[in-house]
């Protein structure tokens, strides 16, 4: 049988459409050299096998066939993506492929020295879909790990990702995913770099923002980050903006929570100076390597010491404003919604 799972390490940029663009790109910073949580990767191969075996792909067919009509309303999207979604995820993984799955976690909590190690499961589409499906954190044990990476094969049909593919074009019955199940970082705090100002295109300097605990406060727009300036030239900080940071997301008995900020670290940068321009010196090198501005998520682990507490969980290319853009408002609305989502 052709090779389905794939270590990250054995991964580069070219393989986007063996394994979506996210495990792809994990697989590239992995050759660099970069802090990346070891983990694997089921490519879209796995997800056509699954879908195929158990012949999901045929019933998802069969019920997004019968709603076209439904699909042009919102409320049509939501009930078809929920009957698509409970169609995957109610279908029992082939056994053979559950075996592979869990030989490739159980060799991951023996690299990590964790019997049932956390990890995060995470989408990597093949086609870029910022922010349309779904990531799992805090995921342990063989039956959570196998549940999860069907969880997010389903999410492959939420309304939103129903609603992108069918406002772009694209087949809306069919929608190639990978899976990145890496081991979970102790996140002290995370958030996002940008190698370019996002508002003004200005590509001399680096953007970062950020809060405590996990990076999802951030991305989902939940909080208002810390943010810090760096001139790309120099290095050097040129500007702070430390935000009151009522609330963050943590771990919980299972997944995560979302709990109030200690109020000595509320109104405290989360970030240490010395970390903001290691993040930005690596996010640098990033940029050249591919050539274009990065848009990367990052945590510090508060586990490991100082010199080794940074680990990379993306990276892809930067959506910025463009001084060429006819309609600049529009433009930025679009930038920013993608960003937050």
């Amino acid at each position: 049988m052709e090779q389905w799972i794939y270590w990250f390490r054995e991964l580069r940029s070219q393989d986007k459409e063996k394994v979506g663009k996210k495990c792809a790109n994990l697989g590239e910073l992995t050759a660099l050299g970069l802090r990346v949580p070891p983990g694997f990767a089921v490519s879209v191969k796995g997800f056509e096998q699954f879908m195929n075996l158990t012949r999901a792909a045929d019933e998802v067919r069969e019920c997004l066939s019968r709603a076209k009509g439904a699909l042009d309303r919102v409320d049509g999207r939501i009930t078809v993506s929920c009957k698509a979604r409970e169609l995957i995820e109610s279908q029992a993984m082939p056994p053979a492929m559950e075996e592979e799955i869990l030989t490739h976690y159980h060799e991951l909590c023996r690299l990590t020295g964790s019997e049932n190690q956390a990890v995060a499961v995470r989408s990597s589409g093949a086609v870029s879909m910022p922010g349309q499906m779904e990531t799992y954190l805090n995921v342990s044990g063989d039956a959570e790990v196998i549940s999860h990476i069907k969880k997010v094969w389903g999410s492959a049909y939420t309304a939103r990702a129903i609603t992108f593919r069918r406002d772009k074009g694209l087949p809306i019955e069919w929608a190639p995913i990978g899976v990145a199940i890496m081991s979970l970082v102790d996140a002290k705090a995370a958030g996002v770099i940008l190698t370019v100002a996002p508002t003004t295109g200005d590509i001399s300097k680096i953007v970062i923002e950020g809060n405590w605990g996990f990076g999802e406060s951030v991305v989902s727009g939940e909080i208002t980050p810390d943010s810090f300036t760096i001139d790309k030239n120099t290095m050097e900080i040129t500007e702070r903006k430390i935000a009151r940071k009522a609330g963050m997301i943590k771990t919980g008995p299972k997944g995560t929570i979302y709990c109030d900020t200690a109020e000595n670290a509320k109104e405290e940068p989360c970030l240490k100076d010395c970390e903001v321009l290691e993040l930005a010196r690596v996010a640098a090198g990033v940029e050249e390597h591919f050539g274009e501005p990065q848009d990367m998520e990052w945590v510090i682990d508060k586990s490991e010491e100082p010199d080794r507490n940074i680990f990379w969980l993306q990276a892809r290319p930067a959506r910025y404003l463009k001084t060429d853009k006819g309609n600049e408002r529009d433009y930025l609305i679009d930038l920013m919604v993608n960003i937050f989502k």
